[in-house]
């Protein structure tokens, strides 16, 4: 998704709402912290308030600081092609920007390309970024120019060749807005491309800095004007969260499209396969059914599989969250109990699972490979050596937890529909994801999951926690129990809510990194409400509100550090999945509706800070409309009456039919506490880049770092404040974790294997392909698609036995790193065993010349010679269809073990 990456200060609130926002401050908060308070009524943060007027009036006096403090001492980097390779993480150059007359154009030195600029003069005090400051930024390209000249290539700071025939553009990133960190997405910002005019290989662009008035800003006051008399309708002793849930309520309506799909968000149109099933799961399956139905349906191939959404490197299987549309399907299923939805939807998760199965599933660990479930932005979340295919080789906590619900789902749909072997053979499946994810990913040290295993050829557990993750364990009951308590109070949480992930990476500006996503504090809010945690779900709810009330609309995201909807990379007001996820409070939290296949079930927690009382009217439940009215707080039901009668179980059957009153009275009785872990927000140390030389592997120090950890093969084989160790061992991979000083943990280095590799070249098995593609090896190619060569026998001859990492040296030029849906996909066999699923993942815009490994298959081969088989099968169709093409240079064999 692409969309204004930065925020400037608005202007000040009309009067009337002023003098509303400025009256008397409540005697009594409802929650507060050191950041802001929450009343019954309003929002308090620092000089800024928000309050409701009335159940559908907000006034807002928020302004963001996003652009009124800003350094002048600017930063930047350029790139060729929109990849970051000028210079190494943490070697930026750095201008100051202080213009001495209004409208002057600045200019930066004549940086030449991997020369890192640092401006000597110091930054004067308490001086800031002047609006409108116009900037020209010149680089000396001749370098890289003669390189191509010379050699036809240019080699870059990562040993990476960049041929002639592949350079295309050349753009400047950095931390100023226009300027973005986000290289993959930089051919999408064409202000940021620097031109030669003259052909003298000196680039320039002028930029304008701190442009306020180019920038979006939130309103100063909402007022409904959208009739959702047909939703259910709320109503509390607190003003402020009625305000709030008829704010979220006409933001579902304006979701609607014409077509009867929802809408992502305000600034992204169309349905996202993973943004509507959360909204779904959340609230839009009782909110909205119908429209929750079709907009699933758009998210099926004509094929009858579910479709991956574009992304990293081309899609699936780099990403396989897909599978999360199978519980919102369930959920529609359980909220309507239309059959017939039942049966439609049945053959589709089936079949998409069983291609999952094939492509993504790791018999070695009992996961399922894949990125993180939402966080779908390669250095927001993984260390930046880390290309799509070692993105695919990871096995993440929310993905796993996905998956783990999905089969639960089809096992739950093959009974009801008559095939209990199909039942029985998922929920095994579940059982086993379940298993791994509790072998493989929980921290008994921490007392939360890690993110994920990543690597290569030896994964290792990144100790971080994933919020979204931690919560769908919790609530999918993977965790359990005492686990499931311990998930909810050691999570870190910061000030402003959970983060995404934690500790932030160093360097990322803010979007999944160093920020907080209101639909993934709601997850977070109900693995709180089941779990009995009050603290963590009452300070949840304050982390909802407190966004909403302040920008008057359901943003998607902002940041951790100072709670600003600016400051993230990336932003939409009136956000899907944002606005379900308030709702989903009352739904879910608050009146505790669960649904079962059979009925309906109210488990209401109220926290004591929100006790009194409140009622939902005309909530639809399958055939009966339920009025609902609720007294008390706590998680103990007092007393539940249907029409006056005691409701056993406080389940409603799913055959009642018409209206109906309920009454619930709750105990008045908080349940035991349980802690929270609080943290400020912090950053973990940067990510080594060790270098193997000699028998030794060294690095350059890290700032912050007070030891480093020495991996062989995936295991802690030293700990050391040394910058160098002797690594001596054959056929083993090496990687260095930098440890902070209160123990925080980088990413783990690009493994460095240390050992020979065996080639078979392709193309002296298959026609070579009849293209001038530059940077192979050997005589030339095999160009493999849908068409050509659709199967290669592949002899492999070993003298030694062992465990052999088989990867493939590719090139796919069929688009860029970051999105669209061309990913190729094979299968590697041997005979009839199934080897695995080789993924050759798209390196950048018609780059056939920018060559790169797939994911290593780990195989045990005994001495002689052994056919191997890849082939293009029914199960390796990619979310495009139709073009499924890499060009393929040759086998490698390492010996690993």
């Amino acid at each position: 998704m692409l969309g204004p990456a930065c925020q400037t200060p608005k202007a000040t609130v009309a009067s009337a709402a002023n003098t509303v926002v400025a009256s008397a401050r409540p005697a009594v908060p409802i929650w507060q912290s050191a950041e802001y308070s929450l009343y019954a009524d309003s929002i308090m943060q620092g000089r800024y308030t928000a309050r409701a007027l009335s159940p559908t009036e907000l006034a807002s006096n928020y302004q963001s600081p996003a652009n009124a403090f800003h350094s002048p001492r600017i930063t930047f980097k350029f790139s060729l092609n929109g990849k970051d390779n000028e210079m190494p993480p943490g070697q930026d150059n750095a201008f100051l920007v202080l213009p001495t007359a209004t409208g002057e154009i600045l200019e930066t030195p004549l940086i030449p390309f991997g020369q890192r600029y640092v401006d000597p003069r110091p930054t004067p005090a308490n001086t800031y970024l002047a609006p409108n400051t116009r900037l020209k930024i010149r680089l000396d390209l001749r370098p890289v120019l003669a390189a191509f000249k010379k050699d036809g290539f240019y080699t870059t700071f990562k040993g990476e060749k960049l041929y002639q025939q592949d350079f295309k553009h050349v753009y400047v990133a950095g931390d100023t807005a226009p300027m973005s960190w986000d290289f993959d997405n930089l051919v999408n910002k064409p202000e940021l491309e620097m031109t030669d005019a003259d052909g003298d290989g000196i680039y320039e662009v002028t930029l304008t800095l701190n442009q306020p008035a180019s920038v979006q800003t939130t309103a100063q006051r909402w007022e409904k004007t959208v009739n959702t008399a047909d939703f259910p309708q709320y109503t509390s002793d607190y003003p402020l969260a009625d305000a709030l849930y008829n704010l979220a309520l006409e933001e579902a309506r304006r979701a609607v499209e014409p077509d009867s799909t929802l809408r992502t968000g305000k600034e992204w149109a169309g349905v996202w396969t993973r943004d509507v099933s959360y909204s779904i799961i959340l609230a839009q399956a009782s909110l909205q059914p119908k429209v929750a139905m079709n907009s699933l349906l758009r998210k099926v191939s004509l094929e009858g599989r579910i479709i991956q959404d574009t992304g990293t490197g081309g899609a699936y299987p780099c990403s396989t969250d897909r599978i999360v549309w199978a519980t919102a399907a369930w959920e529609i299923y359980q909220a309507t109990g239309d059959e017939a939805w039942l049966r439609k939807v049945y053959p589709i998760i089936r079949q998409s699972i069983a291609d999952d199965v094939q492509n993504a599933y790791d018999p070695a660990t009992g996961l399922v490979r894949g990125e993180s479930s939402f966080l779908d932005w390669r250095e927001q979340t993984y260390p930046r050596w880390m290309q799509p295919a070692d993105i695919y080789q990871s096995e993440s906590l929310g993905t796993n937890a996905v998956h783990y619900q999905g089969n639960v789902v089809l096992a739950y749909m093959a009974a009801k529909l008559g095939q209990p072997n199909v039942a029985a053979r998922h929920q095994r499946q579940a059982e086993a994801i379940k298993l791994a994810i509790n072998r493989h990913l929980w921290q008994e040290d921490k007392g939360y999951y890690g993110q994920c295993l990543y690597g290569r050829t030896h994964l290792v557990l990144s100790p971080r926690a994933e919020a979204l993750g931690e919560a769908l364990c919790v609530l999918f009951g993977i965790a359990e129990g005492e686990r499931a308590q311990q998930v909810v109070s050691q999570t870190p949480t910061t000030p402003y809510g959970i983060s995404c992930i934690y500790p932030q990476i160093p360097g990322i500006p803010p979007y999944h990194n160093d920020a907080v996503w209101p639909f993934v504090q709601s997850f977070w809010a109900l693995a709180a409400a089941k779990v009995g945690n009050e603290a963590s779900l009452t300070e949840s709810i304050a982390a909802i509100y407190r966004p909403a009330a302040l920008f008057l609309t359901n943003k998607e995201n902002f940041v951790s550090s100072n709670g600003d909807f600016a400051g993230t990379q990336i932003n939409s007001s009136n956000m899907l999945w944002s606005l379900s996820g308030s709702l989903s409070l009352v739904y879910k939290a608050l009146f505790g509706m669960q649904y079962h296949d059979d009925r309906l079930v109210f488990r209401p927690f109220v926290p004591q800070a929100f006790a009194g009382q409140r009622r939902l009217s005309g909530y639809r439940y399958r055939r009966a409309v339920l009025d609902v009215e609720m007294d008390g707080f706590g998680n103990t039901i007092q007393s539940i009456t249907l029409d006056g009668q005691p409701l056993p179980e406080a389940a409603i059957s799913a055959s009642l039919t018409g209206r109906h009153t309920i009454r619930i009275v709750l105990q008045n009785q908080a349940p035991p506490i349980q802690p929270i872990n609080r943290v400020a927000n912090s950053f973990s140390p940067e990510t080594p880049t060790p270098v193997y030389q000699q028998g030794r592997l060294h690095w350059a120090p890290i700032v912050g770092a007070t030891a480093y950890k020495v991996l062989r093969d995936g295991k802690l084989i030293s700990t050391s404040t040394t910058t160098e160790i002797a690594a001596p061992a054959a056929g083993a991979v090496y990687q260095v974790v930098a440890v902070g000083a209160g123990q925080q943990e980088s990413f783990a280095s690009e493994p460095i294997f240390v050992g020979t590799a065996k080639r078979v070249q392709l193309e002296t098995l298959a026609p070579r392909a009849p293209l001038a593609y530059q940077g192979f090896t050997g005589s030339g190619f095999v160009e493999i698609s849908p068409d050509r060569n659709t199967q290669l026998t592949i002899p492999v001859t070993v003298t030694e036995p062992g465990l052999y990492a088989l990867d493939f040296r590719y090139a796919n030029g069929n688009g860029p790193i970051n999105t669209q849906n061309k990913c190729a996909i094979r299968t590697l066999r041997r005979g009839s065993e199934l080897l695995g699923t080789v993924v050759l993942p798209q390196r950048g815009v018609g780059e056939w010349s920018n060559w790169g490994y797939s994911n290593p298959i780990m195989v045990h081969l005994s001495p002689g010679t052994h056919s191997l088989t890849l082939a293009y099968e029914h199960a390796n169709q990619n979310m495009n269809g139709e073009v499924n093409q890499a060009m393929l240079d040759y086998l490698r064999l390492q010996r690993v073990q």
